[in-house]
């Protein structure tokens, strides 16, 4: 039985989004297929991701100066601790299914929070002589994005940063594995948008047999 974390960085749910709505057609035939999976829908714009700032600074420098965590206060607390909740859980898992919008060539914020807390030394990678490693070296991901626009080809070719990203991080920690299921082009041809949402909810349902 693997575990699943079902990542979703949108504010809205499938009756509104394209990619929640490919997503949900991903996870619903992965759920068939794998029906001994755990599942857990980590929605970040309904989760505690904290931002690291000067707290989380200040928590972990009295933590590495030897201080015990009842020595941090109360906000050092609340926040090292729930980072430290999110990179045990982001480790424990087998596979990871990001779900994002493209926004600004990237996605929304949220996500860049909740990989900046499982990004963790010592735990999804770690430093060596010959530089970084990645310790996830038997888990799988897949990232499900919605581009209003054409990005995988032509003059904005290039321009999409958000997968890349992930791509990069995915890298960086040691997965070996990786896909894609894209739906674009729908804003920019709203006379295809149901075709193109159509063939979208196709791919993913495939990729979702062999994820």
């Amino acid at each position: 039985m693997a575990k699943v974390l079902y990542i979703t960085a949108h504010p809205h749910d499938d009756t509104q989004s394209y990619s929640m709505a490919v997503a949900k057609a991903f996870m619903d035939t992965y759920k068939e297929v794998n029906g001994d999976d755990e599942v857990i829908h980590l929605d970040l714009y309904r989760e505690h991701i904290p931002h690291i700032d000067a707290d989380v600074f200040s928590g972990w420098g009295k933590l590495q100066a030897g201080k015990g965590f009842e020595e941090l206060s109360m906000e050092e607390q609340k926040k090292v601790n729930r980072l430290n909740e999110l990179s045990d859980q982001f480790i424990g898992a087998d596979k990871y299914v990001f779900v994002t919008p493209f926004w600004n060539f990237l996605f929304p914020p949220v996500m860049k929070a909740y990989i900046d807390s499982v990004a963790v030394a010592g735990k999804s990678f770690k430093y060596t002589e010959q530089g970084p490693v990645g310790l996830l070296t038997d888990k799988k991901a897949i990232h499900i994005q919605a581009r209003g626009g054409i990005y995988s080809e032509g003059p904005a070719a290039g321009m999409e940063m958000g997968h890349r990203y992930l791509s990069l991080i995915m890298q960086f920690f040691g997965v070996p594995s990786f896909e894609g299921v894209f739906v674009e082009g729908h804003a920019a041809m709203p006379d295809k948008a149901q075709e193109i949402k159509e063939d979208a909810i196709a791919r993913a349902k495939d990729a979702a047999h062999t994820f």
